[in-house]
């Protein structure tokens, strides 16, 4: 239960980072601007979504 959580997790983050690289590139910046950009939402979207699985797992137990 816990590793589907971490795998949807992931998709999730993928996912944003690609409308973030797709947004960026679209509003105009350069190619590593815009990996830069969705490197960065990726690494938010995940940390935040890990947070809430770790939180509800601490409360759940």
């Amino acid at each position: 239960m816990l590793a589907a959580a971490v795998l949807a997790a992931v998709l999730v983050a993928l996912v944003v980072a690609a409308a973030a690289g797709f947004l960026a590139r679209w509003d105009g910046a350069t190619l590593p601007g815009a990996i830069t950009r969705a490197g960065g939402a990726f690494a938010v979207a995940l940390t935040l979504l890990c947070g809430i699985i770790a939180l509800g797992t601490a409360l759940r137990s």
